[in-house]
C-alpha cells in the first residue's frame, strides 16, 4: 500500500499546506483536529460540544482511510485552559473509553482563539 493524503476540505489545508491525515499501509496519523464544524465553517463557543465535534471530525477522516476509533493506538489534547480538561472527560470517553490509547494532555494557547480544544490521534490497524 502507497502512502496516501485524507482531506477533510477544509480550505484551511491547501492555505497551509497539510492533510487532515495520512494513511501509510496499517498506520494512520491524524493532524491535530478542532471543533469545528467543516460544512457551515462554524465553532459552538462550548468546549464540550467542540469535543464532541472534534471527534466526528476525526472519526469521519478516519473512515476515509479505512479506520475506525477503535485502531487508535495513541491521542494527544492540547487545551489552552487547563480548567476545560476535567467537563470534556465524559466527550473523551464517549469515544476512546472502551480503546484507552496511550493519552497526553498539553495547555497551550491554539491558533485561534475560539477554538477551546485540538485532539490529534495516530492509529494502527488490528
Amino acid at each position: 500500500m502507497t502512502r496516501r493524503q485524507i482531506s477533510s476540505g477544509s480550505k484551511f489545508e491547501a492555505e497551509i499546506g497539510y492533510s487532515r491525515a495520512i494513511v501509510d499501509g496499517d498506520w494512520m496519523w491524524v493532524s491535530g483536529t478542532t471543533g469545528f464544524n467543516y460544512d457551515a465553517m462554524t465553532i459552538s463557543e462550548d468546549v464540550v460540544e467542540q469535543a464532541d465535534q472534534t471527534f466526528r471530525n476525526i472519526r469521519a477522516a478516519m473512515k476515509q482511510g479505512g479506520f475506525s476509533l477503535e485502531d487508535v493506538v495513541s491521542v494527544t489534547y492540547i487545551f489552552p485552559r487547563a480548567e476545560d480538561f476535567e467537563p470534556c472527560w465524559p466527550v473523551l470517553r464517549k469515544y476512546l473509553g472502551e480503546v484507552r490509547p496511550a493519552a497526553t494532555a498539553i495547555i497551550a494557547q491554539l491558533i485561534d482563539p475560539r477554538m477551546k480544544i485540538e485532539i490529534q490521534v495516530n492509529a494502527k490497524k488490528r
